[in-house]
């Protein structure tokens, strides 16, 4: 049915799932199904008085919106079809939209990437573990893909630290391909799937997988819970409100014609659908392209001119080759060197932009001020109002990181690196 209709990836497992829970007893899955709970609380699921009253302001407050819709889509498109079909035969109380919200809430919350010939399945006892953001225990992987259950391609075993892979190393040197003579080695069997301790875990203790690298917005979004202080948090500041503060300051002329020379240097914020948009990081620090945005808009006209001028003396990479020629054009040619291109792109101009633009952002968040958010969250249990306590976790999160944008902007910018 699944192939005659042309279902793929999660749309198909999810037809799957509604189509085993149907067959009740009958379905050779019914013991996996029985332990699964009816859905996931994933915002996909929440209400919509729900989603606006906890979400908003927050890098959620639209998505969610626009999932609930292409669900929609989706289930008109696809899956009604199938109820309606005479040769398929299915029971409609099974396969409406309500029970397609909830297959994807499982489907979104517990399914994995095995490998390229899987694809991405639910994998009974490979679901039950939970995630921990770069302090795993354990990475699942197939012999034929270095696919894990990690969503991104951090499953690799290239991609883990000195340690973790003196640990894989001595699995891999063992008789057996494995820690304990308990176990056999899966040999070439693609239909195995492995798992190796990348981290020591002490007795007692809980073993935790990973999801991969994610910041609490797509924690939330796609698994249902955040983590505080998750160093992979950011904060988006779209393009439009860059360009509504710049709009109180300069012509709209003026402003396309700025933005006309980023473009020209190889400059854009990252994309999303319709929208434009610029990362500021969990410590505070933003894009490197909207500083130089800000930077290209507040010079002064005979700067910008000269910088219009060799505009095609700039190679396509942006790099710190690319800044260090930019500034050394607009300040008259002084010598720099890679360590002082923010020192010189903060000027007194672009730091007011971004403490502006951090407070803009933060009116999103409604008359709450940060205080009051944090103050919530102290009194709060996640086991007691899970939906408050973890959309309070992202609202607090991002506040903090609007306030570091400030430090930032007023002259704490030390960059810091991330540990993966």
């Amino acid at each position: 049915m699944i192939e005659e209709a042309e279902l793929e990836g999660s749309l198909g497992l999810c037809v799957a799932v509604m189509y085993e829970r149907s067959l009740g007893s009958d379905s050779p899955w019914d013991g996996y199904l029985q332990v699964l709970p009816e859905r996931e609380s994933v915002p996909l699921v929440w209400s919509l008085e729900e989603a606006d009253s906890l979400l908003s302001g927050t890098e959620l407050d639209k998505v969610v919106k626009e999932d609930k819709a292409c669900l929609c889509e989706d289930w008109k498109e696809h899956i009604e079809p199938l109820i309606l079909s005479e040769s398929f035969k299915l029971d409609p109380s099974y396969f409406g939209v309500e029970q397609y919200f909830s297959a994807k809430s499982l489907v979104s919350s517990r399914s994995f990437e095995i490998d390229d010939y899987h694809g991405y399945g639910m994998v009974p006892l490979a679901d039950l573990f939970n995630h921990k953001t770069a302090a795993e225990n354990v990475h699942f992987t197939t012999q034929n893909s270095s696919s894990s259950s990690d969503d991104e391609d951090d499953g690799d075993i290239s991609q883990i630290s000195d340690d973790e892979k003196s640990v894989v190393e001595t699995l891999s040197s063992s008789p057996s391909g494995n820690s304990g003579d308990n176990f056999t080695n899966s040999g070439d069997d693609p239909n195995n799937l492995e798992m190796i301790v990348v981290r020591e875990v002490q007795a007692g203790a809980e073993v935790f997988n990973t999801y991969g690298i994610m910041g609490n917005a797509a924690l939330l979004h796609r698994y249902g819970f955040t983590e505080p202080d998750n160093t992979f948090d950011i904060v988006n500041i779209d393009l439009n409100l860059v360009l509504k503060h710049c709009s109180s300051s300069f012509s709209s002329r003026y402003i396309r014609s700025r933005v006309s020379l980023w473009r020209r240097l190889n400059y854009s914020g990252c994309t999303s659908e319709n929208s434009e948009y610029f990362e500021i990081s969990f410590n505070g620090e933003p894009q490197i392209e909207l500083i130089v945005l800000v930077y290209i808009v507040f010079l002064p006209e005979y700067a910008y001119e000269k910088l219009n001028c060799m505009v095609d003396f700039f190679v396509e990479a942006i790099d710190s080759t690319n800044l260090i020629k930019l500034i050394n054009i607009t300040r008259n040619n002084c010598s720099i060197g890679a360590e002082k291109i923010n020192e010189l792109l903060l000027t007194r101009d672009v730091r007011n932009a971004l403490k502006s633009l951090a407070d803009m952002r933060e009116t999103f968040y409604g008359p709450n001020t940060l205080e009051d958010d944090e103050s919530r969250l102290r009194i709060r249990s996640s086991v007691k109002d899970r939906k408050l306590y973890h959309s309070l976790v992202l609202r607090v999160c991002e506040r903090r990181i609007l306030s570091r944008l400030r430090v930032y902007a007023s002259g704490g910018y030390k960059t810091k690196k991330r540990k993966v």
